[in-house]
C-alpha cells in the first residue's frame, strides 16, 4: 500500500544509461497484522483481530476472540500492498474478503499456502503463510493519513486528506488541494496547533476533534518513538461508534535504529524478503537485484552505478547493484559470488575493483575461492586496478580459471556485454 505520493517522498532512484530504475531501500517492513498490535500498544484505535496461520487456528479464533461476530474481514497477510485487487495463481480473486463468519475458515484455507499476485509483487507473487482475521467494522467515513520524512523541511511530514480508501496518486493528480501537508518541528514536536491542522484536513464527519487530535499525536508519538521512515494509514476511518480508527496500515522502519528497536526487528519477516538480498545483509553486503543479465560486483557505490551506466552504454543490462565496500574480506568476496550466480537470469559476471582501501589480492583470492564453492557457469570479466593490483592477478593467472581480464573500464563492460550476448 505505498501509494505514488508516499513513493515520491520516500523512494530512491537508481538512473542506469539514463534510465531510472526503482531502488530498494532497505527498511523493515511489518505485516499488517504486526503493525497493528504495534498501534494498539500505543493506544491507538485498531480493529479486533488474530493472525492465524492454519485453518485448526481460524477455527480456533472464531471460538475464542469472535463467538458473537456474524461477519468477518479476512485479509491475506504478504508484504506488499493491493492485496484486496489481487489475485491467487489458484485463482481465487481478491486477498481481503468480507464473509459470513461461518465461510471464514473456507476462505482462509483458500488463502493459507496460496501464492498472491498484486501490483506491487510482480509476476513471482508472494506466498500467504498468515491471515489476519478482523471484526467487521461499520465505517461511516474514509480519510488517508501518512507520516513520512521530508527532505525540504528536513523532518516529518503529515500527510492528510479527507478521501481514503482509494488511491492518494490519483486524488493527488486530479484534487491537489484535498491534500494537506503539515510539517513537524523535530525539535518541539507535534503542537496542538499541528494536530488541529491535521485533523481539518482529514475533515471527520462525527469524530470527535479533540479525541481525533489525541489520536494524531499518538500516531506521531509512535512514528518518532519506533524509529518509523513510514507510517501510513489508508483507510484511517470513522466508525458509526463515533470513533477514530486506523482500518488499515503499512508502517516502514529505519534499519539503522535496529541497535535500539529490537523488539520492532525481531518481527522481520524474511520468508516474504529477495532471498539474494538477506544473504547480502547477513554479509555485510550492499545489494539491489535488478532485471538486467550481467551480474556486478564493485567496491564503491559510485564505480558501481559508474559500472552500471557504462554496461548501458555498451548494449546490456545490470542484474544488480552489488557494493562490497572498501574492506571486505574474502568471505564476503565468496558470499557475493554466491548471490550473483544464484540469480537465474545472470549471463556474466562483471568484477569491477579499484583498491584504495580495498586490496586487489584480497579481491582475487575471493574469486578464486569462490570458483571452488560455487559451480561458475557464467563468463566471469575482471577489471583489477590498484593496491596490489600485481599479486592479484598473478593470484588469477595461476588459479587455472577461465577468465576475462581486462584493462580498463570501457573494455570490461565491452567484453561482459559481448560474454553474456553470446
Amino acid at each position: 500500500m505505498v501509494r505514488g505520493l508516499l513513493s515520491k517522498l520516500v523512494c530512491r532512484s537508481l538512473s542506469v544509461g539514463g534510465k531510472s530504475q526503482q531502488q530498494q531501500i532497505r527498511r523493515l517492513n511489518i505485516h499488517e497484522y504486526q503493525g497493528a498490535e504495534l498501534m494498539s500498544k500505543h493506544g491507538i484505535n485498531v480493529p479486533k483481530g488474530v493472525a492465524v496461520s492454519s485453518v485448526e487456528e481460524v477455527r480456533k479464533a472464531i471460538s475464542d476472540v469472535f463467538p458473537k461476530e456474524n461477519e468477518l474481514v479476512v485479509k491475506s497477510q504478504i508484504l506488499a500492498g493491493g492485496r484486496g485487487l489481487g489475485t491467487f495463481k489458484s485463482g481465487l480473486k481478491g486477498g481481503v474478503h468480507i464473509v459470513k463468519t461461518n465461510e471464514a475458515e473456507d476462505i482462509a484455507g483458500k488463502m493459507l499456502g496460496q501464492v498472491l499476485v498484486t501490483k506491487q509483487t510482480g509476476a513471482q507473487g508472494k506466498t500467504v503463510s498468515k491471515v489476519y482475521l478482523c471484526e467487521k467494522m461499520s465505517l461511516v467515513n474514509e480519510m488517508y493519513f501518512a507520516i513520512t520524512l521530508d527532505r525540504t523541511t528536513a523532518g516529518p511530514l503529515i500527510i492528510a486528506c479527507s478521501k481514503g480508501g482509494t488511491s492518494i496518486e490519483d486524488l493527488a493528480e486530479k484534487f491537489p488541494d484535498m491534500i494537506i501537508k503539515v510539517p513537524i518541528d523535530v525539535f518541539k514536536g507535534i503542537t496542538d496547533e499541528d494536530a488541529a491542522k491535521v485533523v481539518d484536513g482529514l475533515a471527520p464527519k462525527v469524530a470527535d476533534k479533540a479525541a481525533s487530535m489525541e489520536q494524531v499525536k499518538k500516531l506521531y508519538e509512535l512514528f518518532c518513538k519506533s524509529d518509523c521512515t513510514m507510517l501510513e494509514i489508508n483507510p484511517i476511518a470513522e466508525t458509526s461508534d463515533n470513533k477514530l480508527v486506523a482500518a488499515d496500515a503499512k508502517l516502514n522502519f529505519d534499519d539503522n535504529a535496529a541497535f535500539r528497536q529490537k523488539e520492532i526487528f525481531a518481527l522481520r519477516d524474511t520468508t516474504q524478503e529477495d532471498p539474494r538480498e538477506v544473504a547480502a545483509a547477513k554479509a555485510d553486503l550492499n545489494y539491489i537485484g535488478l532485471d538486467g543479465e550481467i551480474g556486478c560486483m564493485v567496491n564503491g557505490a559510485g564505480l558501481a552505478m559508474s559500472t552500471m551506466d557504462i554496461i548501458k552504454l555498451h548494449g546490456g543490462t545490470p542484474a544488480n547493484f552489488l557494493d562490497v565496500g572498501g574492506s571486505a574480506s574474502e568471505h564476503q568476496v565468496v558470499e557475493a559470488f554466491k548471490i550473483l550466480t544464484s540469480d537465474d537470469k545472470v549471463k556474466a559476471i562483471l568484477v569491477n575493483i579499484f583498491g584504495g582501501i580495498m586490496k586487489c589480492d584480497v579481491i582475487a583470492s575471493g574469486i578464486v575461492n569462490a570458483a571452488k564453492e560455487v559451480s561458475l557457469k557464467v563468463p566471469v570479466i575482471v577489471r583489477l586496478e590498484g593496491t596490489n593490483v600485481d599479486q592479484g592477478k598473478r593470484i588469477l593467472k595461476e588459479s587455472g580459471m577461465t577468465l576475462i581480464t581486462a584493462e580498463d573500464l570501457d573494455d570490461a563492460a565491452e567484453k561482459a556485454v559481448k560474454a553474456a550476448a553470446s
